[in-house]
């Protein structure tokens, strides 16, 4: 009952903040630029800035080493779930505008704003150093190739490449991979940039800016389905695979490849091997209708499937935690 408690908690918090976005929208107190101004906002700013201070705050040189392996699971997890992905789109002929976020919906999850909360609630303080390995992975693979995905999916883009001769950088590297990139610069050089006295109204003023992320992120979910209609939230062909990549096939890669490692007699800490498989499942990123807006792709589906994914999530967290029960 606890973890069923926990996750109910999560996703009305989610719900709520998606329906403030929703009301203040059909009530016309949020104007048709407003949406577009969330979107610059947290792509260009909060996004880079919480990563940025979050990487700092948790990570440490020591730690990333020490837990490597949760890194091997955790990427290897992410290659196969790729691999698996590009083939589903290919073999269901998954329409353009919709492939970077059904890609996106298999492998990358949103741990930070709602993996974290729940695993402390679950695990308690002791499994972060186990969350954070899966944070890094997830962080990577969403601001490398998911991003990149999302970009190379943008119908209007590949229109109008046959008279462009660029190449959009700015697509390869996004702001919050910068971000995720100066970080691990600062970890490297052991610069004690959040540790210094004199810095700390800098560091505040990440977090503040940080921690507009979620809020915003929900609340825009909100104002998409405030301008698609409740309509948007529906059952199709592509949304159920994605849900079934997310909630089922992503836990079971990486469970695969720790029981793997362990019969290969590698140790695994079994709050190790839980931690990694509850993050695995936790739902699609609430910045996939924004990374889906910048792309020009299909923001109604992205909205759909992050909503669903949230909302079912209620229902997996208890089931999961269930079936890994017996890696403690």
């Amino acid at each position: 009952m606890t973890a069923l408690s926990t996750s109910i908690q999560s996703v009305l918090t989610i719900v709520l903040l998606i329906v403030v976005g929703y009301v203040l929208r059909r009530q016309g107190r949020f104007d048709d630029q407003f949406g577009k101004t969330i979107s610059d906002l947290l792509i260009k700013i909060a996004l880079p800035a919480s990563i940025f201070i979050s990487v700092l705050q948790r990570l440490t040189l020591d730690k990333l080493v020490s837990l490597s392996s949760g890194l091997v699971y955790g990427f290897g997890a992410v290659i196969l779930g790729y691999l698996i992905a590009f083939l589903l789109v290919w073999l269901l002929k998954v329409r353009p505008g919709r492939r970077g976020t059904f890609i996106n919906m298999f492998v990358n999850a949103n741990t930070i704003f709602i993996g974290l909360p729940l695993n402390l609630a679950l695990f308690g303080d002791k499994a972060v150093p186990y969350f954070l390995m899966y944070y890094v992975v997830n962080t990577v693979s969403t601001w490398t190739v998911g991003a990149f995905i999302m970009a190379w999916d943008d119908p209007t883009q590949k229109k109008s490449e046959k008279s462009s001769t660029g190449f959009n950088w700015k697509k390869l590297l996004p702001a919050p991979l910068v971000g995720f990139l100066v970080a691990l610069v600062f970890l490297l050089l052991k610069i004690p940039f959040i540790h210094v006295g004199w810095l700390s109204f800098a560091v505040n003023a990440l977090d503040y800016v940080g921690s507009l992320v979620t809020p915003l992120s929900l609340i825009y979910i909100g104002i998409i389905l405030a301008d698609a209609g409740l309509k948007a939230i529906r059952f199709d062909r592509d949304t159920i695979v994605a849900l079934i990549g997310r909630f089922v096939i992503a836990p079971a890669l990486i469970a695969g490849l720790i029981l793997l490692g362990m019969h290969a007699g590698f140790n695994v800490p079994g709050l190790e091997a839980q931690t990694l498989i509850i993050q695995a499942a936790a739902p699609g990123l609430a910045v996939l209708p924004i990374l889906a807006t910048e792309a020009h792709a299909d923001v109604e589906y992205a909205t759909n499937v992050v909503t669903t994914s949230t909302v079912l999530f209620v229902v997996v967290v208890p089931i999961l935690m269930m079936l890994v029960q017996g890696l403690a």
